[in-house]
């Protein structure tokens, strides 16, 4: 047993998410525009999601990036205000 949790295991889909748009979550951090407590928030709502292994599955397709989250993700409308500050920038 890899001794990962399933709160470990949603932290790491949403990085992996915000990488595949292109959003550096500890530059962000750096940044003051992103919390411990909107870590846990948005690892909540992940948590909250019943199908991780599609989640996988679509990171696993769109590695090398992409610009758009999946209808399904929990946490689309905020990833992708994320995206869109950094793009605009």
């Amino acid at each position: 047993m890899s001794g990962q949790t399933k709160y470990d295991e949603h932290a790491h889909l949403v990085e992996k998410m915000a990488e595949v748009l292109g959003v550096d979550l500890e530059e962000e951090a750096m940044a003051g525009r992103w919390t411990p407590e909107d870590m846990q928030d948005t690892v909540s709502r992940c948590l909250g999601c019943t199908e991780p292994s599609q989640c996988k599955g679509w990171l696993g397709s769109h590695d090398t990036g992409t610009d758009e989250t999946p209808g399904f993700c929990r946490n689309k409308d905020l990833l992708e205000a994320m995206r869109a500050r950094l793009v605009s920038a």
